[in-house]
Parts: C-alpha cells; structure tokens; sequence
C-alpha cells in the first residue's frame, strides 16, 4: 500500500478527471471515499486539514446505538446504528471492542425502566457479538467501579457497548481506501467549485504546503465537510441559507484513580437532560459530554467554562473522589453537524440526529448529520444517490465485509495495539535502525520509531498530527504531549528536510495549541 502525500501529489498533477472528488477528511468523507474506491471509482479526498481534525477526533469514543436515543423514541437511528456496530466490531476489531457499561441505581423505578430499556436494546442488536443487559447488585456494581459512591446505591444495570480510538479509524480508513486505488490529501484548501454552465463538475484547491493551485473535473463533487457544510455550499449559490447548526460536545480527561477497574459508568439523565459517560479510555478516564447550541464554529474549538463545570459537578456527584479542574488533564471539544431547524431554537434535542443527504440543482452531493457509527451506512447512501442520479455506472456496495487497514482479531493492548496488524512494521523498524527503539521522552511508552513510521506510512506532517491525532497524548495529557513535541519535531524535522526554523515554529504553534487544552496555565 502507498500511503505517502508526494506520490498522491504525482497522482493529481498526472490525472485531471475523476469519478469522485470528496472534499472533507472526517468519519463520513473518508467512509465515502472507502465506499467509491472499493466500487471501482477513480477516487479523490481533499482535506483542508489533517485527516479527523474536526469532530471526528473528538467523539466520546463510542461505537453504540445510543440509549439515549432510543428513550427519544428513534428505534429506526438505534436499529442502524446497533448494526453498523457490530460490523465494526468485526471488520475493525484492532481498535473496536466490547466495553462493559454500568447504569447506577438509586430507586427501584430507575431500575426496571433501565432494565426493560435496555433489553430492547439487546433485542435490537440481536447476534452482534456484545454481551447482554443484566441487573447487578451493590456490591457487583462496586466491584466494577471501585470510585462510585455507595450512598442510595440499589444496585445497577450492566450492559456493553463498543468503545474505539476515532481518529485512529479515521487514518485507518484512508489507507484502506488507498488499498483500493483512492488518492487522499490532507493539507488541501479547496478554494471553488468548478461548474459547466449551471453544473457543478470539479473543484479548485490549493496545497497548503507549496501553495500550487489545481482546478481538477468530476463526474460527483462530495460535500462532506461536517459542520463546514455551509461554506462548500456557499461556493455553489451564494444566498442560501444554513442546513448546518453546530453543537459543541465538551469532554475532560481525568487520571484512572477517578473510576478505577475497567467498566464504563454511564449516567442516563443529568440535570440538564443529557447522557453522561465516565469511560476507560488509553490508561485515563474520558469524561462527557455536554449538548451546547453555537451559532459560528471553527477548526480547533474550545470547551467553555461552564461546561467544564457541569461535567466536573456531574461528575462529583457520583464519584467517591471528587475531582476539580486542577485534576483535568487535558480538555477538549468537538462540534456535531447537526441539521438546522427550521426555526430559531437553543435546544438540541429537536435538531436531528439521523444523517441528511441533499442534492443542490447544481448536482452538488451535499451529505450532514448522522454520527461516527454510521459512517459506512452515510457513505453507502451517498454513492448509491450518485448512481441513482446517473452520474456512476451501477456498482455493488461491498463495505459491509472490507476489512479495515491495520486488521487483527482482537485488541492487543500492548503499547502498539492500536496500531493492529501495523505494529510489526514498527517493530521491524525498531530493530532495523536501533537509535529508534528508544522512548521519545523518558518515561513515556512512545518509542521514537512511532514517530517516523508516522511520517512515512501515515502522513503526518506536523507535530499537531504526531501528538494529537496519531498518538493521542495531546487528548489524553496535554503537558505530557508538550515534554514530547521538541523531540517529536527534531524527528520530523530530519525525516521531512525541514529546517530549524520549522523546527521552532512547530515547537511555539503546539504550546499555544496546548493551552486550549489544559485549565492551568503552564510554565514558559
């Protein structure tokens, strides 16, 4: 497999007409580019950023139905998604796996509407290979979560869910659309649409790297841009109005002690009518999420205090070890794409979940909404529309069995599990070049070969892409991923031929980066 920006790079200055041009390089640009190359499509993916930048980094790292959904009501979204779930189970299992979940109860109310719920849930998963809802007593629930207060505590529910590394699927699916023949490019700003009359056919980008412009044709021009939708949209007819409206989900990272053993807790309703997770996640615990209406959005967006507050509050009231914001180790959040209601409106529950497909007159696909587990089903959607619309020749969907890049029955939980089937390039690599096999910085499990595999088979290009999105330590200990990054760029640097002036620009871009996700200042 190639997976390397300057032989893609030689891919679009030799071919100018593609079947598919996607732009967007989240969960549903890259599950559409997968869907298109696996069909026999010529396929190309534009991305402004790095691969996952946005939200799709961002999640709660859950692979689910969505109870909360289903007490909506959307048994149809709950059914979809409890699908997709179990074939990513089976076609990721590298980085998919069953992670027991634990509802807390402190009314015998509470526990046989959670009981009845969720074996509705079990029903509608049916044979997905997750394990099924039970009623545990006290002591069970304590013996799972040692860090959950006993006070009114009944009992609980357990039931399992899938639990994943996001932006580690999201890369994993680029290079497996890859392996089918697809061209995908981080880095690429596009800048206009390319149109025959009134007819969209092409688009014009911009390498943010080397500044050379392109202008390329397609048969279908994808807009998968998340929250970014508008902008693309925008491009094609100035006076529309916005589909998209934002919604920021905020989460903290706190250290294990907080929840210890391995089950996941899950509070149902909080007290502004939102689910909450507590959630093992890479050695920490993942905290979130919040449901706050925006009515602008960015690359890098920034959790608000108040939301940091509510989930810490939230949190205390369940925890036996109450944390506070000095305990955060790094927070963060994300911006849904959710389709814009028709009125003005600060609540998100009447904004739709469920994926939105819309074709402009100028033949523009434009696709929104949905969520990170039904990213394949959003993608099938997509390019069977083409097809419906005569813009493809008829081609059978086979994503259902393609096996993600990196493939390997079973988490390896080893310090390169999430890599899969992968890890033995590094591994090869660590005995091959010996001054590699050696920590990036001393005590922390990265090895300095991660680094270069990363530059040469994952297309990192930054320090941001190596600490953020690659290894996670930026999401996980955000002063952590500081103490790693001057050697981090050092590496790079020397891989890339760059200088050191690039060498210190990278170093100051990350600790301004890094402050947006810490709560306390850090030393100069």
């Amino acid at each position: 497999m190639i997976f390397n920006r300057a032989a893609f790079i030689e891919r679009i200055d030799r071919k100018s007409d593609w079947d598919v041009i996607i732009i967007g390089g989240g969960a549903t640009g890259l599950g559409t580019a997968l869907d298109a190359a696996s069909r026999g499509y010529s396929t190309l993916l534009l991305e402004q950023s790095d691969f996952a930048k946005g939200t799709s980094s961002r999640s709660t790292k859950l692979v689910h139905g969505g109870v909360r959904y289903l007490a909506q009501g959307d048994i149809a979204l709950v059914y979809e998604a409890l699908h997709e779930r179990g074939l990513l189970l089976k076609n990721a299992a590298h980085l998919v796996k069953d992670q027991d979940f634990i509802i807390p109860c402190y009314s015998w109310i509470s526990k046989y509407k959670y009981l009845v719920g969720l074996k509705f849930y079990d029903l509608l998963a049916g044979k997905s290979g997750f394990k099924k809802s039970s009623f545990l007593s006290v002591d069970k629930v304590l013996q799972a979560i040692p860090g959950l207060k006993r006070d009114g505590l009944i009992g609980g529910i357990g039931y399992s869910d899938g639990q994943f590394d996001d932006a580690r699927l999201a890369l994993n699916l680029a290079q497996t659309t890859a392996e089918y023949g697809g061209v995908l490019l981080n880095y690429m700003k596009v800048t206009g649409l390319v149109k025959e009359g009134e007819l969209v056919n092409g688009v014009s980008f911009t390498d943010l790297e080397s500044r050379k412009s392109y202008s390329l044709k397609a048969k279908v021009v994808v807009n998968a841009t998340g929250v970014f939708v508008d902008e693309i949209l925008k491009m094609d007819v100035p006076s529309g109005n916005p589909i998209v409206r934002p919604s920021q989900g905020a989460h903290v990272v706190l250290d294990k002690s907080f929840l210890q053993g391995s089950s996941a807790l899950m509070i149902p309703k909080t007290s502004d009518g939102r689910v909450l997770f507590a959630v093992p996640w890479h050695g920490k615990v993942l905290v979130g999420t919040t449901d706050t209406p925006l009515d602008e959005h960015s690359l890098e967006p920034k959790p608000l205090d108040e939301e940091i507050d509510f989930i810490l509050s939230t949190a205390g009231k369940y925890l036996k070890k109450v944390p506070s914001r000095s305990d955060v180790l790094a927070a963060f959040a994300g911006l849904r794409p959710l389709a814009a209601p028709g009125k003005n409106t600060n609540s998100t529950k009447e904004i739709s979940r469920s994926h939105k497909l819309i074709i402009s007159k100028s033949g523009l696909v434009t696709i929104t909404g949905g969520k990170w587990t039904t990213y394949r089903r959003m993608a099938m959607d997509v390019v069977n529309k083409a097809i419906e619309l005569g813009k493809l020749p008829a081609a059978k969907c086979i994503t259902e069995g393609v096996k993600i890049h990196g493939y390997l029955p079973g988490i390896d939980e080893g310090a390169l599990g999430i890599y899969g089937a992968d890890a033995e390039g590094i591994r090869t690599l660590m005995v091959d070049e010996p001054e590699l096999n050696v920590p990036v910085y001393k005590g922390y499990d990265y090895v300095k070969a991660e680094v270069i595999w990363m530059v040469r088979n994952e297309m990192a290009r930054s320090i941001e892409d190596v600490l953020s999105r690659r290894m996670r330590l930026l999401f996980l200990d955000a002063k952590g991923a500081l103490l790693l990054a001057p050697e981090v760029a050092s590496l790079m640097a020397k891989e890339l031929g760059r200088d050191t002036q690039w060498v210190e620009t990278q170093i100051l871009e990350f600790k301004n980066l890094v402050k947006q996700y810490l709560l306390s200042e850090i030393e100069s």
